[in-house]
């Protein structure tokens, strides 16, 4: 029980710290250090999908031949359909883009950047919350320490994403305190959506491979689409790729050291 609660709450307390940067830099984010989170928060959600995930699915399923990928292929791409619904609906706006995306809406923008990042934060909540699943049942060959290792990797680049809402709105006249909410708010998403997912998954155990492969198609969504872009956009995109690499490295060693 004390994993399952750990796994829940450190991605949220991964954006917490995060958003408390309000109160530690006075200043706007240079555009070096953007670039160089968002390319770590990238770097590290695809070795998570890959390792903690997309093999884990593959593991569960058949023993050998083709149906072994089966579930693999069709929850990847219902994760991607899935974020591509959200992307469509939901009224949000880029880092380095002037233009919004999704539903025309009176929102500032501010309040679309929040939007932006908590929609990164659905997928990663089910990512979370369908490893612990999976760890949970003593045959599905995930292991606790699993688990947690990818909880730790998602807190650990929620960080920067957790300084990337606070800051431009501090930045835009808001109070620290308020700029604090809203960032560490952006995280709420994360273990509701993970305990939705845990609970979805306990109930109906022949679907996690469907669900690991799921959530790792709508994470790999969030960084082609919006963190891979925007880090290549404009000066400083090698902070971006260099920031892919250290992500990458630091999560394929916790899920391998860990796990």
């Amino acid at each position: 029980m004390e994993g399952l609660i750990l796994g829940l709450a450190l991605p949220l307390a991964g954006t917490t710290m995060g958003a408390a940067c309000v109160y530690l830099m006075k200043e706007a984010m240079p555009a070096a250090m953007q670039k160089s989170m968002l390319g770590f928060a990238a770097g590290v959600m695809v070795a998570a999908s890959v390792w903690s995930l997309l093999i884990p699915a593959m593991d569960m399923s058949a023993p050998e031949g083709a149906q072994r990928v089966v579930p693999a292929i069709i929850g990847f791409l219902c994760g991607i359909a899935f974020l591509l619904l959200l992307d469509r609906l939901t009224p949000h706006q880029h880092m380095f883009d002037k233009k919004s995306e999704g539903p025309r809406s009176r929102l500032s923008r501010t309040s679309k950047l929040a939007l932006a990042v908590t929609l990164h934060n659905v997928p990663e909540g089910m990512a979370v919350g369908v490893a612990l699943a999976a760890a949970l049942e003593h045959e599905a060959g995930i292991s606790m320490a699993s688990a947690l290792a990818l909880s730790a990797g998602i807190a650990i680049q929620n960080f920067p994403e957790g300084a990337i809402v606070s800051m431009p709105l501090r930045s835009a006249g808001n109070s620290g305190h308020r700029s604090f909410a809203i960032g560490a708010l952006s995280g709420a998403v994360e273990p509701v959506a993970a305990v939705v997912t845990l609970l979805l998954a306990t109930f109906i155990v022949p679907v996690l491979p469907y669900l690991l492969a799921f959530a790792a198609g709508a994470m790999l969504y969030v960084v082609v689409e919006e963190l891979i872009p925007e880090t290549q956009e404009g000066d400083h995109s090698n902070a971006g790729t260099l920031g892919f690499a250290a992500g990458f490295a630091l999560m394929m060693a916790l899920d391998v050291v860990l796990g």
